[in-house]
């Protein structure tokens, strides 16, 4: 799963041991060399789903750990693109470029704000705002307020976007590998603190909806085509675009 140059078993043992910021502060050096960084593929997918629906002028990558996120603003937006995370060791990187694709002198601004999610600064400043592989980091009862802080952070007419790919099959390698890490994490929160918040199986799609419908948001779901389908027809993965009417 590693490359050479990404953490060692002790580095993510120390990681894995950590408060879900501590953690993220120290494996943000080797964090794009790890398989938690959103792939390539993804990112390309939802830059050619999103774009039509623009245009967009300022962009919030919200949990933009390494930057990966920004990459993708930065060729959706015109004006402004910014990057916000509660990690100041994976800001130090995304700040640096390591995540940041087509970082070139041409294009939107770029900046970069350290706060929670849960308590963004900004009020109604973004046309879009774009999340990518955070929403493990909430658990399910602090989604309404996280979705809330970024309705208020849109213009009005603002779309927040973010991919959801389809549950794995039950009974299925990939069904159990994540009902283990869940498992897992419940034991070690349990008994460890300071506790690390990670859950792959706490943002299912329909309870999702209801919470953004619930915030204000108005919302549709558009297939990933690049992403494939599944062998019933239905697509591997969704994007969510939730507008602030």
């Amino acid at each position: 799963m590693f490359t050479p140059q990404g953490p060692t078993l002790r580095e993510l043992a120390v990681q894995a041991l950590s408060s879900t910021m501590r953690g993220y502060d120290l494996l943000a050096p080797k964090f794009d060399r790890t398989p938690y960084r959103t792939p390539d593929r993804v990112l390309d997918a939802v830059g050619r789903t999103v774009r039509p629906l623009g245009p967009f002028a300022r962009g919030l990558d919200v949990c933009c750990g390494t930057g990966a996120g920004v990459g993708v603003l930065r060729g959706l937006c015109g004006e402004q693109v910014t990057g916000v995370d509660f990690s100041a060791g994976m800001l130090t990187v995304a700040r640096a470029g390591q995540g940041v694709r087509s970082a070139s002198a041409a294009g939107p601004a770029v900046g970069w704000v350290r706060a929670d999610a849960r308590a963004l600064p900004f009020a109604s400043a973004f046309d879009l705002a774009l999340s990518l592989g955070a929403f493990g980091h909430f658990l399910p009862r602090e989604r309404p307020g996280l979705f809330a802080q970024v309705y208020a952070s849109l213009r009005p007419g603002g779309r927040f976007v973010f991919p959801v790919g389809a549950p794995p099959a039950v009974g299925s390698r990939a069904y159990w590998s994540l009902f283990g890490f869940d498992a897992a994490m419940r034991v070690r929160n349990a008994l460890w603190h300071p506790r690390f918040i990670m859950y792959y199986r706490t943002f299912p799609l329909p309870g999702v909806v209801d919470d953004l419908v619930g915030t204000g948001f108005e919302v549709r779901l558009l297939p990933l085509e690049d992403l494939g389908r599944r062998p019933d027809g239905s697509p591997c993965a969704r994007l969510v675009v939730a507008t602030r009417p």
